[in-house]
């Protein structure tokens, strides 16, 4: 599969707006507005032309994003590598900077970007990466990787953990298929990885991860991030 690496600055089909939004549509709208996004912009722009499937999605979407149990940094690390295993410009702009805010380490969200093996100290951190990389990778965790992460999320953890990787492919493939731009100008941030013709060629599978440092328990602030609105 490819995807268009020009970060085009024009959706394939038109965004709403305030000003061009049917009754429903606006209701939907300034129900976004009064959680917890600050406006509306991305995915469920797009998901407004099916007014009812934007009010689920955006219940499901701010619950996933921020009222689970899985620490902000860790669940920021598994939205990131669902990003990058799906080249998804827009997500990656907006996730890489809520995983600074949340305390994952700037080197290891580079070498995601690039596509190569991040280093860890933080037994926690590698064990949500693999379990996210495995998952996106064959649909499947081998069970050593399941539990370390059952091990450190528990039951309600790593459910909601799978729920989340899952629903920020759902964002990835809509932001990808509808080619939604880069908000506010910004420049695509992904390196490409493979090229044919022009076009960025998808992975199929990150590195695994490497463990270095002494052991620990993961760093995490507690960080909402309403940067935008996925």
């Amino acid at each position: 599969m490819k995807t268009n690496w020009k970060g085009t600055s024009v959706p394939r089909i038109p965004l709403p707006s305030p000003e061009t939004m049917n009754g429903l549509q606006h209701e939907v709208y300034q129900e976004i507005l009064a959680g917890p996004r600050d406006r509306l912009v991305g995915v469920l722009n797009a998901a407004l032309h099916s007014p009812e499937l934007a009010r689920h999605w955006q219940e499901l979407g701010a619950f996933l994003r921020f009222s689970t149990s899985v620490p902000p940094r860790l669940k920021e690390l598994a939205i990131l590598v669902t990003s990058r295993r799906w080249n998804s410009q827009v997500e990656w702009h907006v996730h890489a900077a809520c995983a600074r805010v949340a305390g994952l380490p700037e080197s290891a969200i580079e070498a995601i970007r690039q596509a190569r093996a991040p280093e860890f100290e933080s037994p926690a951190d590698a064990a949500v990466y693999d379990y996210a990389r495995e998952l996106q990778g064959t649909g499947r965790v081998p069970l050593a990787v399941y539990q370390a992460v059952l091990d450190l999320l528990g039951t309600t953890g790593i459910v909601e953990l799978t729920a989340i990787i899952g629903y920020y492919t759902l964002v990835a493939m809509t932001l990808n298929a509808h080619e939604i731009p880069m908000p506010d100008g910004a420049r695509p941030p992904l390196a490409r990885v493979g090229s044919h013709d022009g076009e960025c060629v998808e992975l199929t599978e990150l590195p695994t991860a490497r463990r270095v440092g002494p052991a620990g328990a993961a760093s995490v602030h507690d960080s909402k991030c309403a940067v935008m609105g996925s």
